[in-house]
């Protein structure tokens, strides 16, 4: 067994919550459990559960009914990866009593890792909810998951990674986990989709979603227009279009663009985004009077946006305004620590105002989370190259 293995099952046998469970009367018999027990623990402190598995068969021996001894052999036989032989001990030990909840947890993983997916999925609905130490529960709510996935049940399975991710946010087996998750429902309500209405708005808006993915504008642009030209009133599909023109970057398109962003404010007067990105077309166009209309209109939809903050004081600092920008920047920062371009005007702020030091900080905060935007960019591209010369190299 690895040591980390051993670190883990010596804190789970300990954290199992077992009471000693004495059936016998003589003090002799007592006293021998006790003895052994103490034995037992020693073993697991030294990193020999091998030593311990004889101690705790004894104490059974002595005392069949010995709930600590079954739940706490279980827990070794379980970390050594015997799993069937781990199983009578852990059911004994829940049989007894119900409510121990680590206990059954082991039992749910083990059940499933010996071929016996219903009674795991039994005992991990039991104890999932019930389990107090983190590590313990994201690994019952992972083996939930694999349960839930592998029979098609995705709503379980999201109801549980939304626990797991509110509990552990940047664990990378939850977010895995999630992603395989997400990209199965979407996968499934594609194909739904696709069987109820294979015509329709929503569909057309589903492909252009898919090709925008995949890197396929021209075609995720053509879909997004025939989704408008069926149905110009679904909800955010005139914005969705506008992005996706915007990214192609032609004037005919940044036209366009402009065009359904404003017919996304007249369909919601709410949308902030697109009153944000009509304040950038305008700021290209050195529109600052219409830009700074826009932006100041997000920013009231919408106070924490840190593109809205960004752009207005992009705006302030081109009318020499830098006091009000700087406020803007440092708030903008202060949502999204990671935003570049808030960095880099902070840092000509600062240098304008004589602010040196402060001038450097922003600078370094500026190439890093640069450098680090760029390589999620370059990340991103491949993963779209791969997977389109995976599609061209299909046989279907």
């Amino acid at each position: 067994m690895r040591t980390k293995e051993v670190v883990v099952l010596f804190w789970v046998v300990l954290c199992l919550g077992l009471r000693p469970c004495f059936s016998q009367s003589e003090p002799s018999r007592q006293q021998q459990i006790e003895s052994q027990s103490r034995q037992a623990a020693e073993y697991l402190k030294q990193n020999r559960p091998d030593l311990a598995v004889p101690e705790f068969r004894a104490i059974l021996a002595l005392d069949p009914t010995n709930v600590d001894a079954h739940g706490n052999l279980g827990a070794v036989l379980f970390f050594q990866g015997a799993y069937a032989d781990a199983l009578p001990q852990l059911r004994a030990a829940v049989k007894s009593r119900p409510t121990l909840w680590k206990t059954r947890a082991l039992l749910g993983i083990a059940e499933k890792r010996t071929g016996d997916p219903d009674a795991a999925r039994r005992d991990l609905e039991k104890a999932f909810p019930n389990l107090q130490e983190e590590k313990i529960r994201i690994q019952t709510g992972l083996e939930l998951i694999e349960i839930y996935s592998a029979t098609d049940d995705l709503d379980k399975a999201a109801a549980t990674i939304a626990v797991l991710r509110k509990l552990e946010p940047t664990d990378p087996a939850i977010l895995y986990s999630a992603y395989r998750l997400y990209s199965d429902l979407a996968d499934e309500s594609l194909l739904s989709l696709s069987i109820v209405d294979p015509k329709s708005a929503r569909m057309h808006q589903a492909m252009a979603h898919e090709l925008a993915k995949r890197g396929n504008s021209g075609e995720a642009i053509e879909n997004y227009r025939a989704a408008i030209k069926l149905d110009p009133h679904i909800p955010g599909i005139h914005f969705e279009l506008a992005e996706m023109l915007n990214t192609v970057g032609t004037p005919e398109g940044l036209q366009e663009a402009e065009t359904e962003y404003k017919a996304a404010i007249t369909a919601n007067p709410q949308d902030e985004q697109s009153e944000c990105r009509l304040g950038e077309i305008a700021l290209r166009a050195n529109d600052l009077k219409s830009a700074s209309e826009h932006y100041t209109r997000a920013i009231e939809l919408q106070p924490n946006d840190p593109e809205a903050n960004v752009g207005l004081a992009k705006v302030l600092m081109s009318f020499d305004q830098p006091q009000k920008a700087e406020t803007l920047l440092r708030h903008a920062i202060q949502v999204d620590p990671t935003n570049p371009v808030a960095h880099f005007r902070l840092s000509t702020i600062y240098r304008q105002s004589g602010r040196l030091a402060d001038a450097k900080r922003e600078v370094e905060e500026y190439q890093k989370y640069n450098k680090m935007k760029e390589q999620l960019r370059e990340l991103y591209h491949d993963l779209h190259r791969s997977q389109t010369r995976d599609e061209n190299d299909s046989p279907m």
